[in-house]
C-alpha cells in the first residue's frame, strides 16, 4: 500500500513515516501544506492520503478542502482525514459523491497503530473507517427528516458501527447476540434506506455514505 502523508508538525510527520514504514506501508510522500499534497497525490498516485484539517498557510481547513479536490481529481485515493477536531460538514461534503474509501480518525484515541494501518487499508480498499465520537457527533448533528428516521434504535446503532468499519463478528459480540441477528438488523437497514442488492456498489458503504449525507450541520471540538 502507498500513501502519502499531509501533516504540519515535523514530530508527528516524521513520527507517522516510521510507524507505517516499520509495518510495510510506502510512504510516498510526507508534505506539511495543502499544495503540496496535491502535487505529491498527482505524482505519486497513492492508495490513500492522511491528511490533517489544518494546514498552512491559514491553519483552518486547508487539509479538507484539499481533501474535497483529491476526492475529485484523483478519485481511485482513499481519504483519511487524521486531526484532533470533529469537522460534520466536510465528513459528509467527502462522502457527497457517493464513494466510498473515506475515514475520519482523532488523533488523540488513536493508541494502536495496527489497527490505524487496519483503517489505512480498509479505506484505500474504498471503504469507512469513522472514530465512534466522529460518528456521535454526526449523528447528532442530523436535523433532516429522512428514511433513517424509520431506523430503530438497535438498527441506529448498528449503522454507526458500520460506519466505524465494525464487522459483523465484531458488532455481535459488542451486543452479545449472534452474527445471524446483526445480520437481520443490516438488512432491515438497507431494506428501509432502499438499496436492494441490484443496486451498483457495496451496500454497506453505500448505507454508510447515506448516513453520512444526512448529516449537514457542523460541530467544532478543540
Amino acid at each position: 500500500m502507498r500513501v502519502v502523508i499531509a501533516e504540519d508538525s515535523a514530530l508527528l510527520r516524521d513520527g507517522l513515516v516510521q510507524l507505517l514504514t516499520l509495518r510495510g506501508v510506502e510512504v510516498a510522500a510526507a508534505v506539511d501544506d495543502a499544495e503540496k499534497l496535491l502535487a505529491a497525490v498527482e505524482t505519486y498516485r497513492p492508495d490513500a492520503a492522511i491528511i490533517d484539517i489544518r494546514l498552512p498557510p491559514g491553519h483552518s481547513d486547508e487539509g479538507l478542502r484539499a481533501a474535497v479536490t483529491i476526492r475529485q481529481t484523483a478519485p481511485g485515493t482513499g481519504v483519511l482525514i487524521f486531526s484532533q477536531y470533529v469537522e460534520t460538514k466536510y465528513a459528509a461534503q467527502l462522502l457527497g459523491d457517493g464513494g466510498g474509501g473515506v475515514g475520519y480518525l482523532l488523533k488523540e484515541r488513536v493508541v494502536d497503530i495496527g489497527e490505524f494501518v487496519a483503517a489505512l487499508e480498509r479505506i484505500a480498499a474504498g471503504g469507512t473507517a469513522l472514530d465512534p465520537e466522529v460518528v456521535a457527533q454526526l449523528f447528532g448533528a442530523s436535523r433532516r427528516s429522512s428514511a433513517l428516521d424509520t431506523l430503530t434504535p438497535r438498527e441506529r446503532e448498528v449503522l454507526a458501527l458500520m460506519a466505524e468499519g465494525k464487522s459483523n463478528q465484531t458488532i455481535a459480540e459488542m451486543f452479545v447476540v449472534s452474527e445471524r441477528a446483526v445480520e437481520k438488523h443490516i438488512a432491515n437497514i438497507f431494506t428501509k434506506l432502499d438499496l436492494p442488492p441490484s443496486e451498483q456498489g457495496h451496500r454497506r458503504v453505500l448505507a454508510v455514505l447515506r448516513y453520512l449525507k444526512g448529516s449537514p450541520a457542523r460541530n467544532d471540538v478543540g
